[in-house]
């Protein structure tokens, strides 16, 4: 029994290790709207998914990012958006919404590119530097989340700076905070092999027309844990 407890209490000891160690390295990147006016040749603002409801409404994660990112995008540190999520299914289309969202605030059409397969915060890196070509970026997330984004884009060689959308205590965000807790594991781990994004697919550089991202529908395979 005691060497259960031991092997249980190092494990735990491990995992806290290396999300204190992944926090403290990007902590730096973390700035404020006000700071990214003062970045130059930022590729895009990648904003990252969340839950949609009833097929066509943000939730109120996803509103706050969005209206985040129309913070940073008014600075004019970048006039592109790369908005990624989760459209697997015909039926339920993360990107589709955000992208409507931005419209509706008066983002060109032309400057949001919609990344269908955004279905983990990894692939969206990967997809991020891969298929949109994105070397410099502004991340948008929910603090707790930053982290792991701004740890994984550093890794996949993008130069990432993140700035924190509202940052308040949505329903279930116990819940949200441990799977985040093992989740920093789990890539920390994957971005020492950098395996390829579940779905890869044409290059589509970020410096061109957003609209051609338009009606894409994606089929995850893998691993499609955000």
């Amino acid at each position: 029994m005691l060497v259960i407890i031991s092997m249980v209490m190092m494990i735990g000891v491990l995992l806290l290790g290396v999300n204190s160690f992944v926090k403290l390295k990007v902590r730096n990147k973390i700035i404020n709207v006000e700071d990214t006016c003062e970045l130059e040749d930022v590729d895009c603002i990648i904003v990252l998914g969340a839950a949609v409801k009833n097929g066509n409404t943000p939730s109120r994660m996803l509103s706050d990012r969005l209206d985040k990112s129309l913070e940073v995008y008014k600075t004019g540190c970048t006039s592109k958006i790369l908005v990624s999520g989760d459209h697997g299914d015909k039926y339920y289309n993360e990107v589709g919404v955000m992208k409507n969202y931005l419209i509706d605030e008066g983002v060109e059409s032309s400057n949001i590119f919609m990344d269908h397969a955004g279905f983990s915060t990894y692939d969206t890196m990967y997809r991020a530097k891969n298929i949109f070509k994105a070397k410099k970026v502004v991340i948008v997330t929910q603090q707790y989340h930053l982290y792991r984004a701004l740890y994984i884009a550093e890794k996949l060689g993008i130069e990432a700076y993140g700035v924190s959308a509202l940052d308040v205590r949505y329903a279930g965000q116990t819940k949200r905070d441990i799977r985040e807790f093992l989740a920093i594991d789990k890539d920390f781990v994957k971005v020492i092999f950098k395996p390829e994004a579940a779905i890869m697919g044409e290059e589509i550089p970020i410096d061109g027309d957003g609209d051609v991202t338009n009606d894409v529908e994606a089929q995850p395979v893998g691993d499609t844990t955000k």
